[in-house]
């Protein structure tokens, strides 16, 4: 398969999909920057955890720590595994609608987003495909049944992620745990419904706009606990401007919402 750019085109030599087997109905998303520490491992494990059940898309923001070469190493030797390269650093929030529509484009059922980094366990995307069954959209969370399931975080950011949370669901009233989860699956039903050209969140808004939003759609959202492990190699992503937005979003949703501007 050529390598995405500006445009999204079928694969050659994709294998046609039975029913006994879930691939090529669901997509792994996994947007990168400087992630080449972690992703050949990642990949590798998600190929030997799932070797007949899911495809990967990797979308890099033009990685200068070779983050595109490694993906593009052992593309020959996974035939589940694409990627589209993007000219720069874009954001998170864009990343994944990006790979949203090359989802919908190439009509995948279910599509799960994840960091790059091992914050999120590979094992745990079979947890998330088994309650999406009974659901439209799964969240990874870390913060259910008042417990707090996160490893190796600083205090500090750990008390931004919990306020977060507890922030959010005070002013817009979402019923998610830990709305600002980053792993998570959603029924592609659910993107078809949604206007995915109005979300131009990015970071913590973006998992929070797309949860206000399916939940105004009247969909199911369930959550499933996880462990959050920091991660060991690379740094990262979060910024102050991340923060700044989250705390603006949830106000705007709930404006918009009040005033039928979803």
């Amino acid at each position: 398969m050529p390598e995405h750019t500006s445009t999204l085109q079928e694969s050659p030599g994709r294998e046609h999909r039975d029913d006994t087997r879930l691939r090529n109905s669901v997509l792994v998303i996994i947007p990168t920057y400087n992630e080449a520490e972690n992703i050949g491992r990642l990949l590798n494990d998600l190929e030997k955890l799932y070797p007949s059940t899911v495809d990967m898309l990797v979308i890099d923001d033009n990685s200068p720590d070779g983050t595109r070469g490694i993906v593009q190493s052992l593309k020959a030797a996974m035939p589940a595994l694409h990627i589209i390269t993007r000219p720069g650093k874009l954001g998170l929030g864009t990343a994944y609608l990006t790979g949203f529509r090359y989802a919908l484009e190439h009509n995948y059922q279910y599509v799960v987003e994840m960091d790059a980094d091992y914050s999120h366990d590979p094992a745990m995307v079979a947890e998330l495909l088994a309650a999406v069954k009974g659901a439209d959209l799964v969240i990874g969370s870390r913060y259910m049944n008042n417990t707090i399931n996160v490893v190796n975080w600083p205090l500090r950011r750990l008390i931004l992620s919990k306020l977060a949370s507890i922030y959010t669901r005070m002013v817009t009233g979402l019923p998610v745990a830990d709305p600002t989860s980053g792993f998570k699956c959603f029924s592609s039903r659910v993107l078809r419904e949604l206007d995915l050209d109005r979300i131009n969140s990015q970071g913590y808004s973006f998992q929070i706009e797309m949860n206000f939003r399916v939940w105004k759609k009247g969909f199911v959202i369930r959550e499933v606990p996880i462990v959050f492990v920091d991660r060991t190699v690379g740094k990262s992503k979060m910024t102050k401007q991340n923060i700044r937005e989250a705390i603006r979003i949830v106000w705007l949703l709930k404006l918009k919402s009040i005033f039928g501007l979803l």
